[in-house]
């Protein structure tokens, strides 16, 4: 894996035990015109030099690397997007709640304005005050009957004693 260093090293023949120089492969290819003139060597911070291949780009990171980058940043991006997007979301319940809302006042208002205009009239207003609270014009002999009703028979009927033991009843009779 090249690694960015001078491309020259000794290595040794391990067959017949020679040195030889070992060159890399941009150092084997002419520069140049097509007629085997070779240009002059451009340094490294020229506009034209490219990095050599594996060396990780702009940053020097490895694909992995680079890639464990760009997961953390959508991350990160997710996160920051997920706050707002959950108060948003609230807030449109909210703002449907409260419209409902609004809609159950209003025809509760509607509903109130016309039981006002009801009892405006001087008729029913007399006939609320005779019926609820029971007035009387003068000289006039008021009657209340009370019939049962159901709520007053269950109870009644509720009320009732069970029948003790024989043993309570006893009991009962000497204290």
């Amino acid at each position: 894996m090249p690694t960015g260093r001078p491309a020259q090293r000794d290595r040794r023949n391990e067959s017949d035990g020679t040195s030889r120089t070992r060159q890399s492969t941009r150092a084997r290819r002419p520069r140049g015109d097509s007629d085997g003139r070779t240009a002059p060597h451009r340094r490294s911070g020229s506009p034209g030099a490219r990095t050599p291949a594996g060396t990780g780009g702009a940053f020097k990171l490895s694909s992995t690397r680079r890639a464990a980058v760009l997961a953390t940043l959508v991350c990160a991006m997710a996160l920051s997007v997920s706050v707002p997007l959950r108060t948003y979301l609230g807030q449109l319940d909210e703002l449907s709640d409260m419209e409902q809302r609004e809609q159950q006042l209003s025809e509760e208002v509607q509903r109130l304005s016309e039981r006002k205009a009801e009892l405006s009239d001087p008729s029913r207003l007399e006939a609320e005050a005779r019926e609820r609270l029971g007035y009387v014009r003068p000289g006039e002999t008021p009657y209340i009957v009370e019939l049962p009703s159901e709520e007053k028979q269950q109870t009644a009927e509720k009320a009732a004693p069970e029948p003790k033991p024989w043993y309570q009843q006893l009991w009962n009779t000497f204290t």
